[in-house]
């Protein structure tokens, strides 16, 4: 049964759930559902950075919720699924995966601690909130889901091993949720950007010789901002889209690994090796 009409547009007057809600895209998105009438459950790790995000969605006139979960434990996951139409007094109409760090480093410094601290988080995280959530989404009939991807799910960039794995798994989650989830008038998009200036870096796991660098690239170079990102994916749901590739880098990757990979694979590692 749909609850809510097939024509509603998913992000506006969302009753939504935003994991990694504290800083970053996930705030901007808290937020961006906010201007457009929704009511928000922002979830993060730190309670007082997502308080920090209610406190802002106040600040708009909107109604927002903070809420402590870390989405690499499961019942942590599933309790706030079993909770958010309580604390919101409406069943749930979006859930916006967006928790994740950053690792970076050559595959052979790479531990195994590295490995699951990672895909528990950037993987496993995504899959917990679509576990807990698609069942109420489904006896709904009605609703949306954003994964926070990256664009290292197809370009495969080297010394990014973990990382790319980790994104990789959530854009063929993405991909086969939206073809099972259609006919429920579930829409899901994913989300894949290049840099965007966040605190991924400063809250990941990247060596020191790398660190700096990429906090520098991050802040100065990315060419776009997490409100416009967010502000994109949302249209793109509207839209009936599932992938969100916001930037013009993200793009021309997307278009060489799409249309000639052997060629890309080629170009990636003589690039590697030359700057190395």
């Amino acid at each position: 049964m749909n609850l809510f009409g097939k024509k509603k547009k998913l992000s506006h007057h969302a009753y939504a759930v935003v994991t990694g809600a504290g800083s970053g895209i996930g705030r901007s998105f808290a937020l961006q559902l906010a201007k457009r009438g929704g009511t928000v459950i922002c979830a993060d790790i730190d309670l007082n950075a997502a308080n920090d995000t209610v406190q802002q969605i106040e600040s708009l006139g909107a109604t927002a919720y903070a809420y402590q979960c870390d989405v690499a434990q499961a019942d942590q996951v599933q309790a706030l699924a079993d909770q958010a139409e309580q604390i919101m007094g409406h069943p749930v109409t979006l859930v916006i995966n967006n928790a994740g760090v950053g690792l970076g480093g050559k595959f052979e410094e790479m531990r195994l601690e590295d490995w699951h601290w990672c895909l528990n988080i950037n993987l496993w995280g995504v899959i917990h909130g679509c576990h807990a959530f698609v069942p109420q989404l489904k006896k709904n009939g009605f609703g949306g889901i954003i994964n926070v991807g990256s664009a290292a799910s197809y370009t495969a960039a080297p010394e990014m091993s973990v990382y790319n794995v980790s994104k990789a798994g959530v854009m063929a989650l993405s991909e086969t949720l939206a073809a099972e989830l259609k006919k429920y008038q579930i829409q899901v998009n994913v989300l894949c950007p290049t840099l965007v200036p966040t605190n991924i870096i400063k809250n990941g796991r990247i060596p020191g010789r790398y660190s700096k660098l990429a906090d520098h690239a991050l802040m100065n170079y990315a060419f776009t901002t997490s409100d416009a990102v967010a502000k994109l994916t949302l249209d793109r749901l509207d839209k009936g889209e599932l992938y969100t590739i916001p930037q013009m880098d993200a793009k021309l990757f997307w278009s060489m690994k799409r249309t000639s990979p052997t060629f890309y694979n080629k170009f990636l590692g003589f690039s590697y090796q030359f700057f190395k």
